[in-house]
């Protein structure tokens, strides 16, 4: 039994999700976890006897213009590593948590093993930051371990920052259990969806990245050959511009903003396609939660979205900005629905075979004991 400390972004967002379930599949095999986060992470949504949480509390300090969160949060670390005895403190992302662990152990009286999980944007965002970048490379270099998500981003920062610390490649994971096909016609009835209709669907934080018009103009192809709908859900930046952008394209009845939703496998199970239009994406979860639920996903030749989507037969890959491409694909599937069936089939088997978490949680298991011994 190990005591594994772990520091994420506790709100909405990939890295917190797998860091969540990560932690909550570790305290099932019989590991004490100690979350460590200014909030308690939104997927610990039930108790466990191994699963305790510690609040960053950021106080106000007049002489500071802006909370000095970074330090508040290296000196909870080092609380946490001295009261709890943890073995190891699992960070995800190298700015600013694996900085605040390697200032945490230099200020705990007891040795501590540091594993920082890279999730993209420490690394394709503020790595490009001249300001950040050795702050960046030093957080990864100091780690006693370090894992990314998918082959491209071990790529990406290796290129970027020139690190020459080994980095294990450590697919995100989908809780088999909360993502599955349910049957649910009642929801497509107060959707207002029609039996004939074709339900395509988005998620995201609707940032720039995203890419949320391209979602929107190639479902406005699919929607000109078949009928259809597109749910669009989640909130962000861009959710009154793509709303306005609806609009001018007259598809108001045909594009449902659902906003953030919590039961997103229950949107999936309605769903015939999902679109991802990225022009970032490390690795895309959304992907790999909406296969899991029997969807095929259509996405771009970026980052590790072909990783995930295996060409022509979990879906398909176009590139950035081809929504032309894309539209085709998707009235191909739509329209074909044994070639539609099939899909569904493979995406569900991909999802089992290579990102369940069973097999996926073990690698991480692996990383520890080997910086354990």
């Amino acid at each position: 039994m190990k005591k594994i400390g772990i520091t994420c972004y506790p709100t909405l967002g990939g890295s917190g999700v797998i860091a969540t379930e990560l932690g909550m599949k570790m305290a099932e095999l019989g590991h004490e976890i100690h979350f460590i986060t200014t909030s308690l992470p939104f997927r610990l949504n039930h108790i466990h006897p191994n699963i305790f949480y510690h609040e960053v509390e950021v106080s106000h300090y007049p002489v500071f213009q802006y909370p000095p969160f970074d330090l508040v949060l290296a000196n909870k670390m080092a609380e946490v590593i001295d009261q709890e005895k943890l073995d190891i403190l699992h960070v995800h992302y190298a700015m600013p948590h694996a900085i605040c662990a390697i200032l945490a152990r230099d200020i705990a009286e007891r040795d501590v093993k540091i594993v920082t999980t890279l999730h993209g944007t420490d690394i394709t965002v503020l790595g490009i930051d001249n300001a950040l970048q050795k702050m960046i490379q030093h957080g990864i270099e100091q780690s006693d371990g370090v894992t990314a998500v998918s082959k491209s981003l071990v790529n990406q920062t290796k290129e970027m920052l020139g690190v020459s610390k080994d980095i294990d490649v450590i697919y995100n994971f989908v809780n088999e259990e909360n993502y599955e096909k349910k049957t649910l016609p009642g929801i497509r009835r107060q959707y207002g969806i029609q039996p004939n209709e074709k339900v395509i669907i988005h998620t995201s934080n609707f940032r720039k990245v995203k890419r949320v018009q391209d979602v929107i103009y190639t479902f406005r192809d699919i929607h000109d050959k078949m009928s259809a709908k597109l749910l669009l859900v989640g909130d962000g930046p861009e959710y009154s511009s793509m709303y306005q952008l609806v609009r001018q394209l007259g598809l108001t009845e045909s594009v449902l903003f659902l906003g953030k939703q919590k039961n997103v496998s229950d949107l999936f199970s309605i769903s015939d396609l999902k679109l991802l239009m990225s022009e970032k994406e490390s690795f895309g979860l959304v992907l790999l939660e909406a296969m899991s639920c029997q969807v095929p996903c259509i996405g771009t030749n970026v980052g590790g979205i072909p990783e995930v989507i295996k060409h022509n037969e979990t879906g398909f890959v176009v590139e950035l900005g081809d929504t032309n491409s894309a539209a085709d694909y998707a009235v191909y599937l739509l329209r074909n629905e044994s070639e539609l069936e099939r899909f569904s089939q493979n995406a569900l088997l991909h999802a089992r075979e290579n990102f369940y978490s069973q097999s996926i949680v073990q690698q991480y298991v692996d990383v520890y004991d080997r910086l354990m011994d």
